[in-house]
């Protein structure tokens, strides 16, 4: 489709990334501009970004209305991703200033490359040494000769850019100009395909002929645990390649990234883009431009990686789809498997939501005929499945300070024997997730937040999980002042891998969690460390549910599978049922057969029940039928509004006045609830009152929530956040 053209001088209407309600009017520069071009524009005193949107408004004196400063040497963005951008933000109620700012998260875009100095790792050693100077060479070193930006030396170091400018004086490092964004290799679809099983052939051959078709489709690919099922949807990848289309995959995990990318080369000759938080800003800048024009063939990435200039996008695979990072919780409030869908529908393409256990949503999209299904029924090559039991700790002998059941002792001491691996899994990070005080019962709390600080004795600071305020671990309670009365109470994973090394003091315990690695680097690593064999016993979280193979591991022991059935969270059940599921499918990836053990104080709970019987369908089913007869998602509409201020009084004051006045609401037919403290009811020193909005399926839900928070004026410190349909509920 041919873009529209804009003669020199001709008004045009300008998007910018700044918080402005409206397109902005300005004169096409010297030589004239495409729609959709990106394009410098000056705003008061500043210049910057923004979108060249469509022709100007003209509402505005045109003698005063100034010109665009330059068009940059980016390609244009095309028609789809306009579209896209806008229906997001209707769909999310998201300024479109917000929605553009996703779009152009590429550090540098209109920067001439003459201008761009990169730092590496250089030949000399300083004659002094400093411990500042250390950590900068340490941190070049560490990765391996990758060049990085001034900023990004410095932060990863702890230093002021001064200490790495010194260091380029001394030849220790290199200042270089960064090179022109390369396009990235060609894959091959025919390099290195692999024999596949029957199932999976099957499976393949639909994904194949949906791409071949060139039209939008949603498959949900449903396998069990070690399945195969990221051999499959290559396989749709390496279709989308022969179409000469694009291919995005998107994985839930940073840290999931390194073991896929050696697969995809495995699969196709060469590394494929990647773009996430752990990428350098020089890599960031090079994978958006390639994108753009069409030199990067498949991209995978977080989340984010949907706000990529696309030139010809064929296929998007959403890994682990049910998993809940794809649902960004701040600034612009959207789910990545959506807006996948999304993407894909205007982009006549092909969208694989690949899964061992969907969420409802997506079943209840098959049940309704929207998405086809393919199922991978056994697992590939010798593996099988492992055996699940429940230990019920009602009768277990456990001393208080206890957590590993006599019951799980023993067959973790057999596995050891056998010089196979176990995993202890709890999905709490830190030591203990309470410090209270045995003199007076005090519990300490976040200075800033209603919440308890856990205590990270590997750090030796508390720390809140709300805001990520730390402090040192005091000696002395900050209530009555008693000395040596502080005491931790329940288990974090740091306090199991305790529990663990006196358990098994000849065993090698590793701990896996998010907030004990200070970089991506450093936790792939460690994870490439324990596929090797070099952890007897894993103490992990979550993190360790999601996609990671570890050949020696047979033994899954989940310290506490009620967890996750406390709270009045919808989607309790559904979490619950698929966290342990994923984590027992950890167990028994090779040759060895595996079992899971969970650890419950309610064995007759349903979702243990079902989790322990494998009836899936069975437990879809039923959890369907309780969401529908509520009326609640998949079945319904929800929408969650947050209000937060520093004054508790003003926030309350607005959410009442917010369910008196329902009227567009009303209009619909939809409920208003609240407005209630939210669970936590402060975090950074704001004061947070919910409300729920609940509304039938079909019903035109957004036009109404504009309409309703359109009729409340929001002064002075007051914010308003409205998410729809909330996947939390804090």
């Amino acid at each position: 489709m041919t873009q529209e053209f804009f003669d020199e001088g001709a008004l045009v209407g300008v998007l910018t990334t700044q918080p402005l309600d409206r397109v902005l009017d300005y004169k096409a520069p010297e030589g004239g501009c495409w729609l959709g071009a990106f394009v410098e524009v000056p705003l008061g005193p500043r210049k910057v970004l923004g979108v060249v949107w469509g022709p100007g408004r003209g509402d505005w004196d045109i003698s005063k209305v100034r010109a665009v400063n330059r068009v940059l040497d980016v390609v244009p963005m095309a028609d789809e991703m306009r579209q896209f951008l806008t229906k997001a933000a209707d769909y999310t109620l998201t300024p479109m200033s917000a929605m553009l700012r996703l779009a152009t998260r590429a550090p540098g875009l209109g920067d001439a490359p003459s201008m761009r100095k990169v730092y590496r790792l250089g030949t000399a050693e300083p004659e002094r040494m400093t411990d500042a100077r250390r950590k900068v060479l340490e941190v070049l070193r560490d990765y391996g000769g990758l060049a990085f930006t001034l900023k990004e030396v410095a932060e990863m170091a702890g230093v002021t850019p001064s200490v790495v400018k010194g260091l380029v004086k001394l030849g220790a490092v290199s200042e270089e100009d960064s090179p022109r964004d390369l396009p990235y290799p060609r894959l091959d679809p025919e390099y290195g395909s692999k024999e596949l099983t029957e199932d999976q052939q099957a499976g393949a051959q639909v994904l194949r002929d949906a791409v071949r078709s060139g039209r939008y489709g949603t498959t949900l690919l449903k396998g069990v645990t070690g399945s195969g099922k990221t051999e499959v949807y290559l396989e749709a990848v390496a279709e989308c390649l022969r179409q000469g289309r694009q291919a995005l995959v998107l994985l839930p995990e940073i840290a999931l990234t390194s073991e896929f990318i050696t697969r995809v080369e495995a699969r196709f000759g060469h590394k494929p883009a990647e773009w996430h938080s752990g990428v350098t800003m020089t890599e960031r800048r090079r994978c958006w431009k390639m994108v753009g024009q069409g030199e990067a063939q498949l991209i995978v990435g977080a989340r984010s990686a949907l706000f990529l200039p696309f030139r010809d996008l064929g296929l998007i695979v959403v890994d682990e789809e049910h998993d809940t990072s794809y649902k960004q919780e701040d600034g612009v409030l959207y789910n990545a498997r959506d807006m996948a869908v999304l993407r894909a529908s205007l982009n006549s393409a092909q969208v694989v939501l690949a899964s061992a256990t969907p969420s409802l949503e997506s079943w209840a999209n098959v049940e309704a005929g929207k998405y086809r299904r393919v199922t991978l029924t056994s697992r590939y090559g010798a593996a099988v499945l492992p055996e699940m039991t429940a230990i019920d700790m009602r009768s277990e002998d456990l001393p208080g300070s206890r957590w590993v059941s006599p019951s799980l002792q023993a067959k973790v001491q057999a596995r050891l024997e056998r010089g196979e691996q176990s995993l202890l899994f709890l999905n709490r990070r830190g030591y203990a997730p309470v410090t209270i005080c045995r003199a007076c019962g005090h519990q300490i709390g976040c200075d800033d937040c209603d919440s308890t600080m856990v205590e990270h004795r590997f750090l030796k600071r508390l720390m809140c999980h709300q805001c990520g305020e730390t402090k040192p671990m005091p000696t002395v309670c900050p209530s009555c002042e008693v000395e040596d009365k502080l005491a931790p109470v329940g288990p974090g994973v740091e306090r199991m891998a305790e529990e663990a090394q006196a358990l098994f003091p000849q065993a090698k315990i590793a701990v896996l969690s998010s907030d004990l690695y200070g970089s991506a680097r450093a936790l792939k690593e460690h994870i490439e460390a324990i596929a090797r064999g070099d952890a007897d016993v894993i103490v992990g979280t979550q993190l360790v549910a999601k996609g990671h193979n570890f050949p020696k591991l047979t033994l899954v022991g989940v310290i506490d599978a009620d967890l996750g059935l406390q709270g009045s969270d919808l989607r309790a059940a559904e979490r619950t049922f698929q966290l342990m599921r994923q984590v027992a499918g950890r167990a028994g990836r090779a040759e060895a057969a595996g079992e899971a053990v969970l650890q419950t104080f309610q064995p007759e709970h349903p979702v243990i029940r079902a989790i322990l019987g494998g009836d899936e369908e069975a437990f879809w089913a039923a959890e369907a039928g309780e969401r529908r007869a509520a009326g609640v998602p998949p079945y319904g509409r929800m929408a969650g509004i947050v209000l937060s201020s520093p004054n508790v009084q003003e926030v309350f004051d607005l959410g009442t006045a917010m369910a008196r006045q329902d009227g567009p609401l009303r209009q619909i037919g939809a409920q208003v609830f609240g407005p209630a403290p939210a669970p936590i009811a402060r975090i950074r020193g704001r004061h947070r009152v919910r409300l729920l909005v609940k509304a039938e399926k079909g019903v035109p839900l957004q036009q109404a929530l504009a309409a309703w928070a359109k009729q409340f004026k929001l002064r002075g410190d007051l914010r308003m956040a409205i998410d729809i349909d909330p996947q939390s509920f804090y």
